[in-house]
């Protein structure tokens, strides 16, 4: 008999402890919304800016594609 009391024991030590470990993992609640934030009402945009850096990358390109075809062209005509 002493055994079995021993072994519910522990066994009801066991369950209880991981039980309480579980509820400590608990992420933490959501913070509250704001009202009249940011998707509210009318000030949603209709969509991203495109014009910012587009027009830089483009002329990055086109510089570059116009540096690789002169280096090229330098190299056709020293070799002939």
């Amino acid at each position: 008999m002493k055994k079995i009391s021993r072994f519910l024991f522990i066994a009801a030590f066991a369950m209880m402890t991981f039980s309480a470990i579980n509820l400590l993992r608990a992420d933490p609640p959501a913070p509250p919304s704001l009202p009249g934030g940011h998707g509210y009402g009318d000030n949603v945009p209709a969509g991203a800016p495109i014009d910012g850096g587009l027009g830089i990358l483009l002329g990055l390109g086109l510089g570059y594609g116009a540096k690789v075809l002169l280096k090229a062209g330098k190299k056709g005509l020293s070799k002939k």
